[in-house]
């Protein structure tokens, strides 16, 4: 309280108390508004330029995924392609690289979840690769 001295002590406490909040009631409603206008601020200048900040961001992700399939061990990072890339099936995989299917899955399995690992920023949680 910054204005003790000033206050009446012959004034009701239950006035005072009013009053305070009312005042803090009025002002967190001013900060909403504010909120408010600078929200919308946001949004309008989002509007403006859609293009060139999703570009960024797109840009950004697929350097990180580039990044990440090119750091897998080679023999995952090879299944991931053959999979994902040239949409092979498992069994055509085991079969060209001379594996079992297990093999192949495993494989798989090890090198999404590097990739889940390594892409978790750019994924909303709960997305699957």
């Amino acid at each position: 309280m910054s204005r003790r001295d000033q206050i009446d002590a012959d004034a009701s406490p239950q006035g005072y108390l009013f009053r305070a909040t009312r005042n803090r009631a009025l002002n967190h409603l001013r900060h909403l508004r504010v909120q408010q206008r600078s929200a919308s601020q946001i949004d309008t200048d989002e509007v403006r330029e859609p293009g060139a900040q999703a570009q960024l961001v797109a840009d950004e992700m697929e350097r990180a995924a580039r990044q990440a399939v090119a750091e897998l061990p080679p023999r995952c990072r090879e299944v991931f392609e053959l999979s994902r890339v040239r949409g092979l099936r498992y069994a055509e995989i085991a079969e060209l690289l001379g594996v079992s299917v297990k093999a192949v899955e495993a494989n798989m399995g090890r090198a999404l979840r590097t990739l889940r690992e390594r892409l978790a920023p750019w994924l909303p949680h709960g997305d699957q690769l």
